[in-house]
Formats: C-alpha cells, structure tokens, sequence
C-alpha cells in the first residue's frame, strides 16, 4: 500500500463566454417581416442555451459595398453568453436564413 487516498476527480465545468452576433437584414422587408428575422436569430441562440443580454437595433444604413444587388440594410447587433459551441451553431443556421445578407459572431472580451 503506497497509502495515497483517492484521486481528485477535477469537476468539469463549461464557463460561459460573451458572444455578440451582427446581422444586416434586407432593407427590402416589412417592419414585421424585419422582427420575425431577428426573433429566428434570438431563437437560435436560446435553442442552444445561450442567454441573450441585450439587442441593439441601429436601424437602416448604407452599405459599404453592394450586397445582392442592394445598397442599404437593417443592423442590429445581439448581445448573448453561451458556452463555446454555441457560436457555430448558430452561424451554422443563420447562414442559410433568408434576408440575412451578413452576419458575424466575435467573442467579446471579458
């Protein structure tokens, strides 16, 4: 007997991160057809147990360059905490949602 106890067992631990998510939405669309994109995006993020923290909306602004044959888009800008794999998996489906013209997930610092 060596007389050693038994081992840690080290609790895993998933921490979560600060993420903002920036979506241009089409400057084509209803203001409730606008909301109903947003919504989606947000549904994403809570599906995947992220917790949103704040929505800014900045309204319609113009484009640096041409998107799809448009020069103006909705911005807004999604304040969430998730876990790390999370982000992907939103981008995953905000991809291929339609009237999104760009969007991009940083992680925020701390």
């Amino acid at each position: 007997m060596t007389g050693k106890g038994p081992k840690d067992h080290k609790e895993v631990k998933t921490s979560m991160n600060k993420y903002e998510l920036a979506l241009v939405v089409s400057a084509k669309l209803e203001d409730e057809a606008r909301d109903a994109v947003v919504e989606k995006a947000k549904g994403y993020i809570t599906r995947y147990n992220g917790v949103i923290t704040e929505v800014e909306e900045w309204g319609k602004k113009k484009l640096a360059y041409e998107i799809q044959k448009m020069h103006e888009g909705f911005y807004y800008f999604i304040q969430f905490e998730a876990d790390s794999q999370c982000p992907a998996e939103i981008e995953r489906h905000v991809r291929i949602m339609d009237n999104v013209l760009r969007y991009l997930v940083v992680k925020k610092e701390a």
